[in-house]
C-alpha cells in the first residue's frame, strides 16, 4: 500500500499544488542561481551557451561544472523535503516505503547488483571496441570527481525517485483513487523529463524508448515492492557508475571518468537491450527475492481510500 501512504500526511489537492510550485521554485530557480552566476563570471557570451552542456562544461572545467549541476537538485530535495514535512506534515519514512522503516538491505542489494551489471557491460562494450574509447584517467580530476559523485549523485537520483515515484504517484493516485494512472503518468514523465538532455539531440527522440521505459521499470519496483527502496538503489548506481566510469561530449555528464567515449553515435540496439533484456530479468530476480505476488492489483488496482486505509492500520499512529 505505497501510494496510501501519502494519507499518513494532509493529502488535499492544493497541497500537491503548493508543493509542486515549492519544488519548482527550488529545483529549476533557486537551485540554478549558482550555475548562473559562474556562468556570468566566466563568460561574455552566455546567449551562445544556452543548453550547451560541452560549451558550459569547458568554460567552468569538467568537475566544476559537474558539481554546479548536481548542487540544482540538492536545492530541488531540499525543496521536496520542506515540501513533504511541512506541506503535507508527512513523515518522509512513510513517503518513502511502506514498510515501518526504510529497508536499506533493499536499497544496497539493488544498488549492488545494477552496479555490478552497469560496470560489466561498459567494460564488455570497451573491451570489444577499443576504438571508440580513450583512457582518460587523471589521478586529481578523477579523485574529486569521485568525491562529488558519492557525495552529489545519490541526491540527484533520489530526487528524481522521490519526485515521480514518491510525491507524484502519492498525489496522483490518491486523487484518481487508481494505480494505472500514477503508474503511468510517473513513468511517461520520469522519461519526458530527460526530453532537453543532449543525448536526445545527438540521438534523436527514438532515444525516449530508453528513459520511458525505465520509467516504467522503476514504476513496477516502486509498486510491486510497496516502496523506493529498490529504484533508489538501482538508480544510484546506474548514474553513480556512468558518472565514473565513461563519458563522451554529447551526454548530460561531462566528467573526468575513466574513460571518454570518441565514437559517432547512433541509436542502435543499445539502446534497447536494457529496457527488453535487462530489466524483465531484474524484475524475476527482485520478485523471486523479495515473494512478490497479485501483480494486477499491486499494478492496476484501486487505491483505497482514507477511511478504508485507516480502517485496514488499525488507527495507525502516523495518519493524520
Amino acid at each position: 500500500m505505497f501510494i496510501e501512504q501519502g494519507y499518513k500526511g494532509l493529502s488535499e489537492g492544493w497541497r500537491y499544488i503548493v508543493g509542486l510550485l515549492i519544488i519548482f521554485f527550488g529545483w529549476q530557480i533557486l537551485g540554478g542561481i549558482p550555475l548562473l552566476v559562474a556562468l556570468i563570471l566566466k563568460s561574455d557570451s552566455m546567449m551562445n551557451m544556452a543548453m550547451d552542456y560541452g560549451a558550459m562544461a569547458d568554460t567552468l572545467g569538467l568537475n566544476m561544472f559537474f558539481f554546479l549541476v548536481l548542487l540544482t537538485f540538492v536545492a530541488a530535495m531540499g525543496s521536496l523535503w520542506l515540501v513533504v514535512r511541512f506541506v503535507h506534515q508527512q513523515s518522509f519514512t512513510s513517503f518513502t516505503t511502506s514498510r515501518k522503516k526504510v529497508d536499506w538491505k533493499r536499497i544496497l542489494f539493488a544498488f549492488g547488483l545494477w552496479g555490478i551489471v552497469s560496470s560489466l557491460m561498459v567494460l564488455l562494450d570497451i573491451y570489444l571496441s577499443p576504438e571508440n574509447y580513450v583512457f582518460n584517467f587523471k589521478p586529481m580530476p578523477f579523485l574529486v570527481l569521485l568525491v562529488l559523485s558519492i557525495v552529489l549523485v545519490p541526491i540527484q537520483t533520489s530526487f528524481e525517485e522521490y519526485f515521480t515515484r514518491g510525491y507524484l504517484m502519492q498525489g496522483i493516485g490518491i486523487a484518481s483513487k487508481t494505480k494505472w494512472l500514477p503508474f503511468v503518468v510517473s513513468s511517461s514523465l520520469f522519461g519526458l523529463l530527460h526530453i532537453f538532455n543532449p543525448e536526445v539531440e545527438k540521438l534523436g527522440y527514438g532515444v525516449l524508448v530508453f528513459y520511458i521505459g525505465t520509467g516504467f521499470f522503476l514504476g513496477i519496483l516502486t509498486l510491486m515492492d510497496e516502496g523506493l527502496e529498490l529504484p533508489l538503489g538501482f538508480h544510484a548506481a546506474n548514474n553513480l557508475f556512468t558518472a565514473l566510469l565513461v563519458t563522451a561530449d554529447w551526454t548530460a555528464f561531462h566528467t573526468n571518468s575513466l574513460y571518454k567515449d570518441v565514437s559517432e553515435p547512433i541509436l542502435g540496439w543499445d539502446v534497447l537491450v536494457p529496457v527488453f533484456v535487462f530489466y524483465p530479468i531484474l524484475i524475476l530476480i527482485f520478485s523471486q527475492k523479495y515473494g512478490w505476488k497479485n501483480w494486477k492489483e499491486r499494478l492496476f488496482g484501486k487505491v483505497l481510500t482514507k477511511e478504508e486505509f485507516a480502517a485496514l492500520t488499525d488507527g495507525d499512529s502516523d495518519l493524520a
